[in-house]
């Protein structure tokens, strides 16, 4: 079955670059989340998050191992930071969809912590999803488009279900 998630975690251009690489992923836009201005842009999205709406078949990745995914590729312990780019844009976020979503998102959120892998909390919200934004074309797919770009992303090894 195919289904979506919403996930943000610092610029969108990176995050994005490394999430469509994964096995099950089907599609990925960039784009906006969680903010108040109706139709936001680039240059006015403020209360928005940089967020990534991802298509996946979830018999080929579920939702756990997306967020495993995710927690592996930003630094979940900064607010409203990721690298050198700062502010409420920036924030980790995770937009769920229904209960069971925002239920997987906060349990995985205590995995996470239980882990010792930060030497922090995880910062990351759970936010439901009201309506996600495609960002202007120059953006999407943008580190394809411009492979020396700038990203803060990285995968970090092991897996939190492991």
């Amino acid at each position: 079955m195919i289904k979506k998630a919403v996930l943000a975690g610092g610029c969108f251009w990176g995050l994005e670059d490394l999430i469509r690489r994964q096995s099950g992923v089907l599609s990925t836009r960039v784009g906006y989340a969680g903010g108040q201005v109706e139709r936001p842009t680039y240059d006015h999205h403020s209360g928005h998050a940089e967020a990534v709406e991802i298509s996946y078949d979830d018999e080929k990745i579920d939702y756990k191992h997306l967020l495993d995914f995710f927690f592996r590729v930003h630094n979940p312990t900064t607010l409203n930071q990721q690298g050198n780019d700062i502010g409420t844009s920036y924030r980790s976020v995770i937009f769920f969809a229904d209960e069971a979503e925002r239920q997987m998102a906060s349990d995985f959120i205590e995995l996470v912590n239980r882990s010792g892998r930060w030497p922090d909390p995880v910062v990351t919200s759970l936010e439901l999803l009201t309506k996600f934004w495609p960002a202007e074309d120059y953006h999407q797919k943008y580190l394809q488009k411009n492979p020396g770009g700038y990203t803060c992303h990285f995968v970090r090894s092991g897996s939190y279900l492991s």
